[in-house]
């Protein structure tokens, strides 16, 4: 079991070593409701503006929270074989086991747009405020949602050998095979200034990161 710490805006989860929860900070939308206490066997747990996802070992998922972009709908808990899930601002991705994705939520920036049933051969997945990155397994990426300070502008550049993902309000950052990564997006704090450049042989966390 993979222990984590995940937050929204205004509240956290943690998912603790026998895979239950605990939750805590603003609950003005149900965010730290008890219905999660009643969830067990949890593995992955993701957390929007007020609304949180929590995928657990048999591949269904739980979710809890505010609804009022129907990230929270009911309708998908109908999902299986789910192996990841990622969370928006107010938009929710699950990726299922055979690489493709189903998105649900906010649409305001095309964020859930069916595009992304296009994708196949995904393996990890990363959300920002109103826009999502899926890593394949051929090391390529696809973005989609909002690009008004071009975090989805990948026209100009093609990356390959990519491991990992990673998205802030409205910027993304990719970890490379060789350690190194590479950043796009809002700038107006430096989120993607060329500092960067100089980090080299970056590692993915692992448990032996997690505080005990």
């Amino acid at each position: 079991m993979n222990k984590s710490i995940v937050c929204g805006e205004n509240h956290s989860v943690a998912l603790k070593d026998d895979g239950t929860l605990e939750c805590w900070g603003n609950n003005r939308c149900n965010q730290c409701d008890p219905i999660y206490k009643t969830f067990e066997c949890v593995i992955v747990v993701a957390c929007g503006y007020s609304h949180s996802v929590a995928l657990k070992s048999d591949g269904t998922i739980e979710f809890w929270g505010t609804n009022n972009y129907h990230q929270c709908d009911k309708v998908y808990k109908t999902f299986t074989n789910v192996i990841s899930v990622a969370c928006g601002a107010r938009h929710s991705l699950a990726l299922r086991n055979d690489g493709t994705l189903e998105c649900w939520g906010a649409n305001s920036f095309n964020q859930c747009d069916p595009v992304y049933k296009t994708f196949n051969g995904v393996i990890d997945v990363a959300c920002g405020n109103t826009h999502s990155v899926a890593l394949r397994d051929n090391g390529t990426i696809e973005c989609w949602g909002a690009n008004n300070l071009n975090q989805c502008d990948l026209g100009y550049r093609t990356f390959t050998n990519v491991i990992s993902v990673a998205c802030g309000n409205t910027h993304s950052i990719l970890l490379f095979e060789d350690g190194t990564i590479e950043c796009f997006g809002d700038n107006r704090w430096n989120q993607c200034d060329p500092v960067y450049k100089t980090f080299t042989n970056i590692k993915i966390p692992n448990d032996d990161y997690i505080l005990k």
